[in-house]
């Protein structure tokens, strides 16, 4: 019978030759001095790189608590005091409460929207094979690399003739079909990651697919959902150029625009602070939405490569 037991050490009996062991050298010295150089310029890149992406939004911040004189006379001064004044300013004379409750219907519809169409549609092309299968999926791989620019005359016309311009839930069919193509793309990587026995065992416990995905199969994919659905809420809550183009009722603005809005009125009026007040307000949920949920996001992007 054979042994994976190491036989004990024999000491050697005089006279007999003794066998030299390789003792294991570490690392030169010269590659430990580069690999602490490599280290230093990479942390010291990622700490350029914070600076210049938090400052900016420092500034921002701290501008929208300024006077107006006090931005342009002194830009990089702390402000004498704080004047709240401005948001309230911009929250009800530029009209932001508005402009923020329309974001916030059309980006929470389609984003509901386009997770759950895109989770089933994800699921069906990752889990089950059909003709014409791959050709869909490939289909809404092509829908990524369109051009929206290229669309928008035709989309104006189609929108139009289904009686949906200048309304919220054309705006959110809008931002669904386009966010639609990355979302399927995400998710049938990350539901070919799942294990198919959990999906097995549900249909022998007589389960439904309908019951399977809702109720087995959409739970276990949280972590993707939350991270695409970061990507999308990124994507959609910045979007101008679709409502630009399909929204253009004065009284169903979104963020975006009334922000240009806002811009395009100082050239009359010099409301700055106002204008730095607004923009703060419209950048506010895009950074609490991802500093609650970054974690969720780097677990879902690793997913796919642990399986």
């Amino acid at each position: 019978m054979k042994t994976t037991d190491t036989p004990a050490s024999v000491p050697a009996e005089s006279g007999a030759p003794v066998t030299k062991v390789d003792v294991p050298v570490g690392p030169p010295a010269k590659e430990k001095k580069e690999g602490k150089v490599l280290n230093v310029f990479s942390h010291g890149m990622l700490i350029l790189w914070a600076f210049m992406v938090v400052l900016p939004l420092l500034w921002a911040v701290m501008t929208s608590f300024k006077d107006d004189s006090s931005i342009f006379s002194s830009p990089w001064a702390l402000p004498d005091k704080l004047h709240f004044d401005n948001w309230a300013r911009a929250w009800t004379d530029a009209n932001m409460s508005d402009y923020f409750l329309n974001t916030i219907l059309v980006v929470g519809g389609s984003l509901i929207g386009t997770l759950v169409l895109g989770s089933m549609a994800a699921y069906v092309l990752a889990r089950f094979d059909f003709p014409g299968n791959r050709f869909i999926y490939y289909l809404f791989i092509g829908g990524m690399s369109f051009p929206i620019m290229l669309a928008l005359v035709p989309l104006f016309y189609v929108v139009n003739n289904m009686g949906l311009l200048n309304t919220i839930h054309g705006l959110i069919l809008v931002y669904i079909a386009y966010s639609l193509p990355f979302t399927v793309f995400f998710l049938t990587a990350f539901f070919r990651t799942l294990p198919a026995s959990v999906a097995e065992a549900a249909f022998v416990d007589g389960a439904s697919h309908s019951r399977t995905f809702f109720q087995i199969m959409l739970p276990m994919a949280k972590p993707g959902l939350i991270s695409v659905g970061i990507f999308n809420f990124l994507g959609q809550w910045n979007q101008y150029m679709l409502p630009t183009v399909l929204n253009t009722d004065p009284d169903k603005r979104v963020l975006t625009q009334g922000l240009v809005q806002l811009a395009a009125s100082q050239g009359y009026k010099g409301d700055w602070s106002g204008l730095f007040a607004g923009l703060v307000m419209a950048m506010l949920p895009v950074l609490a939405a991802y500093i609650v949920f970054q974690r969720q996001v780097v677990q879902g992007l690793t997913a796919g490569a642990l399986k």
